[in-house]
């Protein structure tokens, strides 16, 4: 029996301390000789699909040493975020651009192969000589901040770090795989009631969401607060409408049709938009449609507008805002040149701000709230491993609700769960909720 084979059938930590490490693992990975792969057909037809099946392989790299503040998770089940498909479309710049600095001072990352993912649940194999608080056999998430923890800033906030990067997207050998590294840092306990593909979707994305919200960096969402959120069933708010119910705010979400609509409502999100009705949110007309709506549902504007989706949605987001309200961003992902009106910006006295993923202690904070079974995955699907090009896809197309799970060592799903009395008291059609939703076409 191998060292993956001894994971997947739970063999003791003794046991998979006896085995040996492979020289090489399955991963999901793109290839630097394919960068220039979709530029060609893009300077014929702007239209052309960059599509990341074309991109993201599946086959064998070889296994990286380990850094004595780093540890070896055998990966039981990861997640597909946007920036795999980002890597994997080589959009806005290359993920190599990355690879190639980070290897200036860590030549193991600068590969002609990057392992994506940065989202993962598995269980520790191997622990640098520097890691103190984790051991062969512990079951752990891994957070998506890869920062060095000599760096001063990081003891203040870890996101402020010179040297902040991306695990599984700004770094190798993410959680899209069989094997991945990670610093110790990165490490939490897993949630006990949850399968490994529930647990395996939360980390970036709720933490994420809980730095925009709650965070003493974010919006810190106060109770009553009126929060319009984009993509409301989406992988980010999904998790944000959570937060937002839970610490008694008011969520109004925004979702693409009437399906997710009703997955908003057994969310228990009371007040639901649907954006298909308005012909261009790029337009003011549409944006003043948009907060006269707000205020129909709930009797005021927005405090705080929950931002990812970028330039199709920004300036109706600094438009509907209250005065003296927030729109907090993380991302761009329908596009980076945002257009808003300053003039409703400066004269109403909003603040835009801006939020990039999450750190240590912020993870560690929403991991609890999950642990305790107060904030649910939003799991929809999930693909084996060798999929991961079609999962990735699903979520360029947008044909998906929540997140995205990906199959590494677990021979199957609904495995790995240990709390099974906290399964029970929350029931199983909230666990599952996202999973009953019908797929986008």
């Amino acid at each position: 029996m191998n060292l993956a084979q001894a994971v997947a059938a739970g063999a003791p930590p003794e046991e998979l301390a006896r085995l040996d490490v492979p020289p090489t693992y399955r991963a999901a990975y793109v290839h630097r000789d394919e960068v220039g792969m979709f530029k060609a057909a893009t300077h014929t037809n702007a239209d052309t699909d960059k599509d990341v099946r074309l991109s993201l392989h599946v086959g064998q790299v070889p296994m990286p040493e380990l850094a004595p503040d780093e540890v070896l998770v055998a990966v039981m089940a990861s997640a597909i975020n946007y920036n795999t498909v980002w890597s994997a479309m080589f959009e806005p710049v290359p993920t190599f651009a990355f690879l190639e600095r980070l290897g200036r001072t860590d030549p193991r990352h600068d590969l002609s192969t990057h392992v994506l993912g940065s989202d993962a649940a598995g269980v520790v194999v191997r622990t640098g000589a520097a890691v103190r608080r984790w051991k062969v056999g512990d079951r752990v998430v891994t957070g998506p901040a890869y920062v060095d923890g000599e760096d001063p800033i990081a003891q203040h906030d870890g996101m402020l770090a010179a040297d902040l990067r991306a695990w599984g997207f700004e770094t190798n050998f993410g959680g899209l795989a069989d094997f991945a590294v990670v610093k110790a840092t990165q490490l939490l306990a897993k949630p006990r009631h949850l399968s490994w593909e529930e647990a395996a979707c939360n980390l970036l994305c709720a933490a994420t969401a809980y730095r925009m919200l709650v965070g003493e960096r974010g919006a810190r969402m106060r109770q009553g607060d009126v929060v319009l959120l984009w993509g409301a069933t989406g992988g980010l708010g999904g998790y944000g409408v959570q937060l937002v119910k839970n610490g008694g705010g008011i969520p109004v979400g925004v979702v693409s049709s009437p399906e997710k609509g009703e997955l908003l409502r057994a969310m228990g999100c009371e007040h639901v938009i649907d954006r298909s009705g308005f012909e261009d949110l790029a337009d003011e007309k549409d944006w003043r449609r948009l907060g006269a709506e707000v205020r129909r549902l709930v009797g005021e504007d927005p405090g705080i507008v929950f931002e990812h989706t970028g330039r199709e949605t920004f300036g109706a987001s600094v438009y509907v805002a209250r005065r003296g309200g927030a729109v907090v961003t993380c991302g761009s992902s329908s596009g980076y040149d945002h257009a808003y009106d300053n003039r409703h910006l400066w004269m109403k006295l909003k603040r835009i701000i801006g939020s990039h993923g999450a750190n240590y202690q912020e993870c560690h904070e929403v991991n609890r709230l999950i642990s305790l079974g107060m904030v649910h995955p939003t799991l929809s699907r999930v693909y084996p491993l060798e999929r991961a090009g079609e999962a990735a896809r699903a979520v360029q197309t947008n044909r998906h609700v929540g997140k995205v799970g990906v199959l590494a060592l677990a021979p199957g799903e609904d495995l790995g769960v240990e709390d099974h009395a906290l399964r029970e008291r929350i029931g199983e059609e909230r666990l599952r909720l996202f999973r009953r939703a019908p797929a986008a076409p």
